[in-house]
């Protein structure tokens, strides 16, 4: 199975998609924000990058257009409790049109998000 890094500040949510995933057989990697997160991406060259947006240290947008930069193919999928950003675009919108192939709001239907993941590590 894949290498896939999850990057969100909420201990309980990480821990839940690590269970998940790794239940599948994926190996996890996990960061609580996204300063952390991107010196894992760094080091560990994973396949799929799964980050939350809103966090402490360095934010989602920030995470997604870092490692886009680095990695023009790495896969990303972004999460979010929802809001709006102050330029009025939902975060999720924001994250896509920053280069993340997908993204889900929380909570998410496990069995669409399980799809999608196998759906980005099988390319």
């Amino acid at each position: 199975m894949a290498k896939i890094l999850i990057i969100d500040d909420d201990t309980l949510f990480r821990g839940m998609l690590l269970d998940l995933l790794a239940h599948k057989g994926h190996e996890i990697l996990e960061a609580s924000d996204g300063e952390t997160g991107f010196d894992l991406f760094q080091k560990t060259n994973p396949k799929l990058v799964i980050t939350d947006i809103l966090m402490p240290e360095k934010e989602g947008m920030q995470t997604i257009r870092e490692i886009r930069k680095e990695s023009p193919d790495i896969k990303i999928i972004a999460l979010s409790g929802g809001g709006t950003h102050p330029n009025g675009l939902g975060y999720l919108q924001m994250a896509l049109e920053l280069g993340a192939n997908h993204s889900f709001p929380k909570p998410f239907k496990t069995k669409e998000f399980l799809q999608k993941v196998d759906e980005l590590t099988a390319s």
